[in-house]
């Protein structure tokens, strides 16, 4: 018995050594060499002559020999190698074998086709016969154009097998079995690392449920969990040009709850072009479940609000700025200017942007927007047409530390800006706000409100006087994916160094929104604002932090409380559990675009906000921090302080 068990022991390891052998060959094993598939390729045309021949005669050699073959036979040979060189047939590499070598081939064939028919032509013109018959030029068209693709085909299923059979390899589902699914099984079949085991393909078209794509069956979505436990899946892929956010979400939760991971294709570009990389599969993450349907820009208006302009773009080193500066820039401004005082990011941004658009003049400035000589500088040089404002102090603890400075570059910053867009005859003043000045409960959300009463109330100003050349128009919205500070990349961080996570509170919840997005639609809305609206955008559902971060924690293949803990530190200085769009005494009226709303808020007169700004200012200068917010409170009634050393000025009041 134990030598028997030595001799099947002995005969495993040589099988398992054959198996590792055979894997490290074909990994090695790149393409044939193109002078073998051209030799290959002669021999099957050689083949398919012969053979036309011998059905054309019905095996009779001396009707054959009529047409002397000896000579016939090479003359077609030397026929096809000018055909393959002036087609290159022989280009594709055979394990990725589709429907473009395919194409090759036939016009290789079509090209051999014609040479032949032309050489009969004038061979009959001369002699009086055929040089070869036309039924054989037809019948080897057709079989060589059969066999030179078959195999191919025949080369590439068996790379595939013994591919798709060595160990390590990850199973996965592809959900989708339409084109783009198709694409995604040939690049994962051609991939030389050999990551992926394709078990099957699911998709929700119950039509397609248990037919194949090239011998790969298709499931109903509902098969999911049979599958998952019959083949230990691991992963699913993603393959569908465009799924909803809300399906897409339904199968990450479905994937994660039977801890699976998620990719999706990013790109089918590179595949349509027969280059397969399965590096376009990319692993799911938080920002792609959060995101939203495309938005649908007025692409005409936009361009003849900015194409041939002058713009300056404030914060332009910022998340929001930068973005509005990419975007900006498609639409061929004469002038781009950036104003922030972040010198590194700053730099970085205008080597991307030059590098982007050679016909657009860009300028950089580091600058104070509280220092009204530089700006006024900037602005007499430039004249700018169109201003989006988006420098600003933003995170809320750090304001509640610091008020004086937020209201500073929020308030006095804003003011200057646009006074001197006033001065200048600026035709368009976009300020970008937030959620926050919405009952504000923190410093920083107060100096936001305080920013949108002050440009409101001097459009206005400047209407009834009947000399408004500026159009003042604010824009809020609430958190946006992946800025700078913002809750994501913290999350991302804390869970590349092994957690735990912190969160303020389990109750607590933001709106969220993609900055490309955000910022599509600051434009859309500086484009249809006529002067002193206020437009929110739609941020959709509000989402829970908590569930934010559990779910990060599962994409990223980890376990909550075993692997990663979730910690709650409770609510920072000014922070309230929910954000708000507009305060109780406000609604909204739609407009063109349906993810843009335009607010109806208490309006105040300018002559009186100037008054009480004049008096802030001194409160700063006189380093009066509890003066400073109380008078804050008074020209915003609804600020209410939360959490904060500040609250105490609320009991007072």
């Amino acid at each position: 018995m134990k030598r028997i068990s030595q001799t099947r022991l002995a005969l495993l390891r040589r099988r398992l050594k054959g198996k590792y052998l055979l894997q490290n060959v074909i990994n090695r094993l790149t393409f044939l060499p193109r002078w073998v598939i051209i030799l290959i390729d002669l021999s099957v045309i050689t083949f398919s002559f012969g053979l036309a021949f011998f059905f054309r005669f019905n095996f009779n050699l001396n009707s054959i020999d009529e047409f002397n073959p000896s000579f016939s036979i090479p003359a077609v040979l030397f026929i096809s190698i000018i055909s393959t060189l002036i087609t290159k047939s022989y280009a594709g590499i055979v394990r990725y074998t589709g429907i473009q070598d395919a194409i090759r081939i036939l016009h290789t064939e079509l090209l051999n086709l014609s040479f032949l028919v032309v050489i009969n032509l004038i061979y009959f013109y001369n002699v009086g016969k055929n040089f070869i018959p036309y039924s054989v030029i037809f019948i080897s068209f057709f079989i060589s154009s059969v066999l030179l693709y078959q195999y191919r085909l025949v080369i590439k299923s068996i790379f595939s097998h013994y591919k798709s059979n060595f160990p390590n390899k990850v199973p996965v589902l592809i959900f989708g079995a339409g084109v783009a699914g198709f694409l995604t099984k040939q690049a994962i079949e051609a991939d030389m690392t050999g990551q992926y085991k394709l078990v099957a393909f699911l998709d929700d078209d119950v039509k397609k449920n248990r037919k194949d794509i090239n011998g790969t069956k298709i499931y109903s979505y509902d098969k999911l969990t049979e599958l998952v436990d019959k083949y230990k899946i691991k992963k699913i892929i993603i393959a569908v040009r465009s799924l909803s956010i809300e399906r897409k979400n339904e199968i990450v939760d479905d994937a994660l709850n039977h801890l699976i991971r998620v990719s999706y294709v990013t790109s089918f570009d590179k595949w349509l072009k027969n280059e397969w990389d399965v590096k376009e599969i990319r692993d799911v993450n938080i920002e792609d479940l959060l995101g939203r349907e495309v938005i649908k820009l007025d692409n005409k208006a936009i361009d003849a609000d900015l194409q041939g302009k002058v713009i300056c773009i404030t914060g332009g080193a910022g998340s929001i700025g930068s973005e509005m500066a990419r975007q900006v820039l498609s639409f061929k401004p004469n002038t781009l200017i950036l104003i922030d005082q972040a010198e590194s990011p700053l730099y970085e941004i205008e080597r991307e942007l030059r590098s982007k658009n050679k016909q657009t003049k860009i300028f950089v400035f580091i600058a104070d927007v509280c220092n009204k000589t530089r700006i006024r500088r900037i602005f007499e040089e430039f004249k700018p047409e169109i201003l989006f404002h988006a420098a600003a102090y933003k995170h809320v603890p750090l304001m509640e530390s610091n008020p004086s400075e937020a209201v500073s570059v929020n308030i006095f910053g804003t003011r200057t800006l646009a006074d001197l867009s006033v001065e200048f005859k600026v035709k368009k003043f976009v300020m970008i706000s937030t959620d926050k000045a919405v009952n504000p409960t923190n410093v920083m959300g107060c100096t936001k409100r305080i920013a949108e009463i002050y440009v409101q109330s001097l459009d206005r100003h400047l209407e009834r006087l009947g000399i408004r050349k500026t159009s003042f128009v604010t824009t809020r919205f609430g958190n946006v994916l992946g800025s700078n500070g913002s809750v994501i990349p913290v999350f991302k961080e804390q869970i590349k160094n092994g957690g735990p996570i912190t969160v303020t509170h389990p109750e607590i919840t933001r709106f969220f929104m993609t900055i490309p997005e955000a910022c599509e639609l600051v434009i859309e809305a500086g484009v249809m604002g006529q002067g002193g609206e206020i437009f929110i955008f739609d941020m959709g559902k509000p989402v829970k932090i908590y569930d934010l971060a559990r779910k990060m924690i599962k994409l990223s293949g980890k376990e909550l409380n075993k692997d990663i803990e979730i910690v709650f530190t409770g609510l920072r200085d000014g922070e309230k559990l929910y954000e708000e769009l507009l305060n109780d005494q406000e609604n909204t009226i739609p407009t063109h675009h349906e993810k843009i709303l335009k607010a109806k808020v208490s309006e105040y007169l300018y002559d009186e906000v100037s008054r009480n700004l004049d008096l802030l200012e001194e409160f700063i200068n006189d380093k009066n921090e509890h003066k400073m917010v109380t008078l804050m409170k008074e020209i915003v009634p609804e600020y209410k302080s939360n959490y904060s050393r500040f609250a105490v000025l609320d009991v007072a009041h």
